[in-house]
């Protein structure tokens, strides 16, 4: 009974509002620093490599390579924000503060917990890539209304990469073993999936990979709709990300009640 219990369906309900809300006034303490986060560290990257590599460059997909670069960086700001939060913020309210043991005392069970901490997590990065399409937008690389349509691909990503941390956050020791998914998996998926240059110019067993990766998906939707084109098959990338997100979400739940339940 209590290994089927273990690979149950997970139970969503409306209580996991009470863990994004409880997160989010937490949060709300520190937002300035947050948001100045969010805006720092891709800007630095973005006109370094924009203008810099950008003037050596020149355009690249048929756009200038500043332009090219600040869409991916909107896809891949959303990948980060999501998984640090899964994965750093969620580790210390799992296994240094307790926060979730005092949770789970109160009428919530454990996947009310996990629910809400994926729904934060996909907020927070829903918060990072409007950080990026402000500043796109400032330099008038954003086409509108189409851009607008960017914003729901974000919430999907936010919600794939939170899934993929929560899951690696149930197997962490702790904070040092994320450097593994982070260097060996993250990296990699960034350089790999569009951000930096067109996946066609990889070779041929490369582009099969990289056709695997979420960010890759989400890059190919954020791009053509910041621009103000229709993405192709967008059904197929948005089935890619909702996949993801789903069985990520589901085995993020299993290895969950399994280190905390067994």
């Amino acid at each position: 009974m209590r290994r089927a219990r273990q690979f149950a369906l997970p139970l969503l309900s409306p209580r996991l509002i009470a863990v994004w809300r409880r997160n989010f006034l937490v949060w709300r303490k520190l937002a300035v620093p947050s948001i100045l986060g969010n805006f720092a560290d891709p800007l630095i990257m973005l006109f370094g490599l924009g203008y810099g590599l950008g003037a050596v460059m020149g355009n690249v997909a048929g756009t200038s390579y500043f332009a090219f670069l600040a869409a991916g960086f909107a896809a891949s700001a959303t990948m980060y924000a999501a998984t640090f939060e899964a994965l750093f913020s969620a580790f210390s309210r799992m296994h240094v503060q307790k926060t979730w043991e005092a949770i789970v005392n109160a009428p919530m069970t454990l996947d009310d917990v996990l629910a809400g901490e994926w729904l934060w997590a996909a907020s927070k990065a829903l918060a990072a890539g409007l950080c990026m399409i402000a500043v796109i937008s400032a330099f008038g690389y954003a086409s509108y209304p189409l851009a607008l349509a960017a914003l729901p691909v974000l919430v999907l990503a936010g919600l794939a990469f939170a899934a993929l941390g929560l899951a690696v956050n149930a197997l962490a020791s702790g904070y040092d073993f994320f450097s593994y998914y982070l260097t060996l998996v993250l990296t990699p998926m960034m350089m790999l999936s569009g951000v930096f240059f067109p996946v066609e110019q990889l070779p041929g067993p490369i582009q099969i990979v990289a056709a695997a990766l979420p960010l890759h998906h989400a890059v190919q939707l954020v791009r053509p709709l910041l621009s103000g084109v229709l993405p192709a098959a967008p059904l197929l990338h948005v089935a890619v990300l909702a996949g993801y997100a789903a069985v990520g979400f589901y085995v993020a739940t299993v290895l969950t009640r399994r280190r905390l339940l067994s």
